[in-house]
């Protein structure tokens, strides 16, 4: 099992995130975090790199439901999606696959809502 899906996808950087935020949207998603690795390596440490946004999707009835089944974990949420321009300027997107993400934490009651979220982002990531 992977651990992540993922697709090529025919945009700009910018426009790329739109569209993974607009495909979040119509799975329930928001965005709680976004991560602009390029700039925070460029501010920290003085290192150049490419294209590369973290955006932290939340659907919050199952981060809910979630919480309410196993207390710590918030330390595995929200739900990571990549969005990076490689140098030859192509864009991939990527989405954490939760059942892969929630195999080390053995609980019943999550496997069956990690099972829902990861059909829901791989639903986004098909649409792109």
């Amino acid at each position: 099992m992977g651990y992540v899906f993922r697709k090529k996808l025919a945009l700009s950087f910018e426009d790329a995130i739109l569209r993974v935020s607009e495909e979040l949207k119509k799975e329930g998603f928001g965005i709680l975090t976004e991560i602009d690795v390029k700039a925070t390596l460029k501010q920290k440490i003085g290192a150049d790199f490419r294209n590369y946004r973290i955006l932290g999707a939340c659907n919050p009835t199952f981060a809910h439901k979630a919480l309410l089944a196993e207390p710590w974990i918030g330390s595995m949420l929200p739900c990571n999606v990549i969005v990076q321009e490689f140098d030859n300027g192509s864009v991939e997107v990527g989405a954490v696959n939760p059942i892969a993400s929630m195999q080390a934490v053995e609980n019943p009651a999550l496997g069956e809502i990690a099972e829902i979220v990861k059909e829901k982002l791989q639903t986004v990531i098909d649409n792109l």
